[in-house]
């Protein structure tokens, strides 16, 4: 079976009009990371990503996401699929 490695990353460009940034009030310098948090703010919500991957999309720590998705409004609900999936992830990495 291949393994996966969690730390393995790819680059995507994306091709965004300057209005919109302007719009999203957000500078052009901190576009990147300003977006990979509103992606990692979206695919929480819809369940896609748990709370620690989408922290860990978002480059931040487990706080500092709590607290970005309290400042948005985001609720944090951990059900037991949350659960099981970061048990997944724990056996995976052998902790």
């Amino acid at each position: 079976m291949d393994t996966i490695d969690t730390m393995d990353t790819i680059k995507i460009t994306l091709e965004i009009p300057k209005i919109s940034l302007i719009a999203a009030n957000i500078s052009e310098l901190s576009a990147a990371t300003e977006i990979k948090k509103h992606l990692a703010l979206y695919l929480f919500q819809e369940r896609v990503l748990s709370f620690g991957k989408a922290a860990e999309l978002a480059k931040m720590s487990k706080w500092d996401f709590m607290d970005l998705m309290g400042r948005k409004g985001i609720t944090f609900n951990y059900g037991v699929d949350d659960y099981l999936e970061d048990l997944q992830t724990i056996e995976e990495l052998g902790l």
